[in-house]
């Protein structure tokens, strides 16, 4: 039966007790449609949020040039077409504060504010053996008693932000970008450095190098890029993409990566110009394509990488020409091939280079040692005087938001003990040793980092709302994975990561990034729709490999 919400006092009243049925831990993407689930069914749920308004990585990620990678009209949600249709959007790839705008849409439509406590961050949860239940503590005194607990804190969620010694000497502004004020930062006239060119960092380059007096960006490791066409949508192309929703919501859960294209093509089964032919067009489409869907062996044949790797530096060298911008920009294949790493949009990014006001520093054999008073250090004692350093660090991927939080499970075991020897989980849903402990975008799901988001968070969500409702209909109270079906997913994911070159390419990929870190490739690499079906088949066994009671 639901349990009604109660409070009360308890120790020197200092500190208030509620009870719920689930606490979900975020307002993203995941969060806001899991509150929706639950509520659905007929729990009581509270959700817990860190920021002050709904949105996950699309509140806090509001650096220049934040924007969506996915094409807008499949990031989305699809478990209801009145939801779907009542929004538009302006381009095909919009900026954050757009999506921020439709995320804020999402949470009103379905009036899901008030169930969500914002301003607000957990700092432990521990299970009770004797009550089976879970005690989630937060910055703000609450002490929650809750059934269930279910993360959706994010996967890039827990960022880098304290890279270097001295950083709190610096005398000019910092900011990572995960962390951006709201109110902005006025650049024009000013020194800036950028570190990092992945994804965010590329976003924020191409963005701000009109602004700031003069940009050095701080480059360690080159990428290979896809150039973005982000057109603007007329009331024709939005009616277009509406009326794709049926197919939508067939189609992307049963690709490769959960868009809406996927692999079509087999290399050996065509000649050499067919396979430009397919590239040619892959890269023309200014998407992810090329990645996505041009030839799946890219992530498995070393010659095939070589040839598709070869493509992109082709395309790459011809737009930068200087010789010396080519070196410092461009990957060679003894780096890494095409595909093993997150592959970013950009727009005009190695056109930025050519302006005057822009400068590389390479520090991958000079590396930033320290941040001075006045600016970044590097190993060989040259000191880069600055104004504004931008950090465009990365994250802790996919551990780094549960870590951060004093999780225990039975017997007192941690979950941030757990982690930092052996990273597990059993189908990115739950963790054996933590009882109706439930997670979305953790590793060992697609959700870690290969697929579009919003379609593998929502086949999370709604496997997590269809197990609590079995759980609910037969009296059952408890649900933990064993450590045989923990055991046997490990090695499934392990068997498939590790035939591809994603598993030889030190990234984020792999936690590579976070030192100590155990490796393991953090996503599922088998395919979302063969993630989905498995899904499907654990919860039509009466989900067999879980412990009930």
């Amino acid at each position: 039966m639901t349990q009604a919400a109660t409070e009360s006092r308890r120790g020197n009243g200092a500190q208030k007790t509620a009870t719920f049925d689930a606490v979900i831990v975020g307002a993203g993407v995941a969060g806001l449609y899991q509150l929706y689930r639950l509520r659905e069914q007929g729990l009581n749920v509270r959700v817990i949020e860190s920021a002050s308004g709904v949105g996950g990585t699309w509140y806090w990620n509001r650096y220049p040039g934040a924007r969506f990678d996915s094409e807008a009209y499949i990031y989305q949600y699809l478990f209801s077409e009145q939801l779907y249709k009542g929004w538009s959007w302006s381009e095909k790839f919009p900026g954050q504060p757009e999506i921020e705008r439709w995320l804020n849409y999402v949470a009103d439509r379905l009036d899901l504010r008030k169930d969500i406590q914002f301003d607000t961050t957990v700092e432990r949860a521990h299970f009770d053996e004797a009550t089976q239940r879970w005690t989630v503590l937060t910055n703000k005194g609450d002490a929650i008693d809750t059934q269930f607990l279910i993360t959706c804190a994010g996967m890039l969620s827990a960022p880098l932000t304290s890279r270097f010694p001295g950083q709190e000497t610096f005398k000019g502004q910092l900011f990572h970008t995960a962390r951006w004020p709201r109110e902005g930062v006025n650049l024009a006239g000013k020194r800036v450095g950028v570190v990092g060119n992945g994804a965010t960092g590329i976003q924020v380059i191409q963005t701000i190098a009109g602004d700031a007096a003069h940009l050095k960006v701080f480059i360690r490791t080159p990428q290979y890029i896809i150039p973005m066409k982000n057109p603007k949508y007329s009331a024709a192309d939005v009616d277009a993409y509406k009326g794709k929703f049926q197919f939508f919501t067939k189609q992307l859960p049963s690709t490769f990566t959960g868009f809406e294209y996927d692999f079509e093509h087999a290399w050996a089964d065509l000649t050499p110009e067919q396979r430009h032919e397919v590239l040619e067009n892959c890269w023309n489409d200014g998407s992810l394509k090329l990645w996505l869907a041009s030839f799946g062996e890219m992530f498995f044949d070393e010659e095939v990488n070589r040839q598709i790797s070869e493509f992109v530096r082709e395309k790459m060298r011809v737009r930068l020409q200087d010789p010396k911008l080519c070196e410092l920009l461009i990957p060679s294949q003894s780096d890494y091939g095409f595909g093993t790493h997150r592959v970013p949009l950009e727009q005009n990014f190695l056109e930025t280079f050519h302006r005057p006001n822009v400068e590389i520093v390479s520090v991958r054999t000079n590396p930033i040692e320290r941040v001075t008073a006045s600016g970044l250090q590097t190993a060989d004692g040259t000191v880069h005087e600055l104004d504004v350093i931008i950090l465009a660090t990365g994250f802790d991927a996919g551990t780094g938001a549960l870590t951060r939080i004093d999780i225990r499970g039975r017997g007192g075991r941690a979950l941030k003990d757990d982690w930092s020897t052996d990273i597990r989980t059993t189908m990115g849903l739950q963790i054996h040793g933590y009882p109706n402990l439930f997670t979305t975008a953790v590793p060992l799901a697609p959700s870690a980092a290969l697929c579009n988001m919003t379609t593998c968070l929502q086949k999370q969500v709604e496997w997590i709302d269809n197990c609590i409702k079995y759980l609910r209909s037969r009296n059952l109270k408890v649900i933990e994975p064993t450590k045989d079906a923990e055991d046997q997913w490990v090695a499934h994911h392990d068997e498939t990561a590790n035939a591809t070159l994603i598993a030889k390419t030190n990234s984020w990929y792999l936690g590579s990034n976070v030192e100590g870190k155990p490796r393991r490739v953090l996503s599922y690499t088998g395919g979302v729709g063969t993630y989905h079906r498995k899904c499907d088949e654990v919860a039509a066994s009466g989900y067999i490999g879980f412990a009930m009671q």
